[in-house]
């Protein structure tokens, strides 16, 4: 693969979209030099799982490709958030940004130049980046207003406060992954609850009968034992497409068994029709 993009790059000088994940690392910082040199206009980029890619991919990239929309770097274990501060200096078109297991990139420092510098971002993937803390949350709840999707899975750092900023700046946040956040408690749940009324009531009343396409859409707090049903309830009552009926599952509480009593609207409905349905006598 690395040859093919030594030759290729050159040659595709207009290219907008390329993807390079691979099961077996072979992709190395002279086939991303090469892209930088060549692919200026490139918009979406899937380098995921490139074990062999040091910082100098990054700092190549941010000169090169500016333009950057959509970004997959997860998996990239040896990138610095040195680098990654660096990239969002010149990438500040990002919109989609992958740093799953990113370890040493995704920290407070970095979350905190995303914050300063990427603006449009809609959705951020840190998922078991367990260096990531409060700071960091904080930073981006304040700096990127349009975050859409982001998934803190494993980021066992963050607390109560990260959500409250997540819940207060990002007005259209539809997904939220909180597995295994285990500092997370009841307090968090309200904030996103409360968020809906307090923070935009008029946004809430000019959208009407779009009332159940805005607001939270999809919340994962498996493993998140602090909670209770009663906080939980709350918010599933306050975001109508939070779902725990069969099949669709937008609300996922694995390993929360003090939860079992939590469920959304529907899910109650369907019970008490089944239970009003008349026994056939036999």
């Amino acid at each position: 693969m690395n040859n093919l993009v030594l030759s290729l790059a050159p040659k595709f000088t207009r290219l907008r979209t390329l993807i390079l994940r691979q099961e077996y690392p072979q992709l190395e910082d002279n086939a991303v030099e090469a892209i930088a040199n060549f692919c200026h206009d490139i918009q979406e980029l899937d380098l995921s799982k490139s074990f062999k890619l040091s910082d100098h991919s990054l700092y190549v990239l941010a000169r090169g490709c500016p333009n950057i929309m959509k970004l997959n770097i997860s998996g990239c274990t040896s990138f610095s958030d040195g680098a990654l501060e660096y990239l969002t200096n010149f990438c500040q078109k990002l919109k989609i940004l992958n740093l799953c297991g990113c370890v040493k990139a995704a920290t407070d420092r970095a979350l905190q130049a995303i914050g300063r510098n990427c603006k449009m971002l809609q959705s951020l993937n840190l998922g078991w980046c367990d260096n990531v803390g409060d700071i960091g949350v904080m930073s981006l709840a304040y700096g990127c207003p349009d975050l859409k999707c982001l998934d803190l899975c494993g980021c066992v750092r963050i607390t109560d406060d990260s959500v409250i900023a997540l819940a207060d700046k990002c007005l259209h946040l539809r997904s939220l992954d909180l597995y295994y956040c285990r500092n997370i408690t009841d307090r968090a749940m309200y904030s996103l609850a409360h968020s809906r009324v307090n923070n935009k009531p008029s946004l809430w009343q000019s959208m009407k009968g779009r009332y159940d396409e805005e607001g939270l859409r999809s919340l994962n707090i498996s493993q998140c034992t602090a909670l209770t049903p009663s906080a939980v309830q709350t918010l599933c009552d306050t975001f109508p497409a939070l779902h725990t009926c069969s099949g669709r599952h937008t609300l996922v509480m694995s390993g929360c068994l003090s939860l079992t009593s939590v469920h959304c609207a529907c899910a109650v409905q369907a019970h008490r029709t089944l239970n009003t349905i008349p026994h056939t006598a036999h």
